[in-house]
């Protein structure tokens, strides 16, 4: 009956912000602990990757991981995945093991409890604000510093439904290339049938995610950001036609 999936769409939704709110609100003092130097951020990986694993779960999803090639775990990667759902933040994290930081959109700050973690472990963009975009520049060359991976969602957005892949901005690419970082494509083909931004959708089931091999970057230059850009969104546009 139509009621019926109805009924089940509306307490799946807010059985995913029950669980996702609950380990936030346990470990809150901790993870603020973790942030408050940046040596500490290690240990909040570790806890968001517990985090995340832990709503997967409790959403009845199962993952099937595929890595084209193994990282280097003393090597700094930009990470650049497709972008469809919320859940695309929890199946990356749980999946990576190289510390790395989200660059994100600053008005996720404003959400109670989950903002305040946010904004300290992520790094804030404003796409409308030319100065905030620069900024970021200097703010991933900190966390490159300190030894941390960058992963940067290149769409800018969430695309419409219909829309596979969106187009992809130039920042991750010119990021990766003034820093000579190997950028690592990542497809997620599953995560709109699952949980979409679509309210009455979704449901349990696999989730895919593969790990392409990394793309490097150090003999490149900023001319060939526009050639990377198109090598990286090929890749992923045909991993996911070929997966879908």
């Amino acid at each position: 009956m139509k009621w019926a999936k109805y009924i089940f769409w509306t307490f799946y939704r807010l059985w995913f912000y029950i669980i996702s709110a609950i380990p936030t609100v346990i470990l809150f003092p901790v993870l603020i602990v973790c942030l408050l130097k940046d040596n500490y951020y290690p240990y909040f990986f570790r806890l968001a990757k517990i985090w995340g694993r832990f709503i997967l779960v409790g959403m009845g999803f199962s993952r099937k991981v595929s890595i084209e090639t193994s990282l280097n775990p003393k090597s700094s990667y930009m990470f650049v995945p497709n972008h469809v759902s919320m859940i695309d933040i929890m199946l990356i994290l749980s999946v990576i093991d190289h510390p790395f930081v989200f660059v994100g959109k600053e008005e996720l700050a404003k959400i109670p409890v989950f903002g305040t973690l946010y904004k300290r472990a992520c790094i804030l963009v404003n796409r409308n604000d030319k100065n905030s975009r620069k900024a970021v520049y200097k703010k991933v060359q900190k966390r490159l510093n300190s030894g941390l991976s960058i992963c940067i969602f290149p769409e800018a957005g969430v695309p419409e439904e219909h829309i596979v892949l969106d187009r992809f901005k130039d920042g991750a690419f010119k990021i990766a290339i003034d820093h000579e970082i190997p950028i690592v494509p990542i497809s997620m083909p599953d995560n709109k049938k699952r949980f979409s931004f679509t309210f009455f959708s979704g449901g349990p089931g696999k989730i895919r995610i593969k790990i392409h091999a990394p793309i490097e970057t150090k003999t490149l230059s900023f001319k060939d950001t526009r050639a990377l850009n198109s090598e990286v969104r090929a890749i992923i546009l045909k991993a996911l036609e070929k997966t879908s």
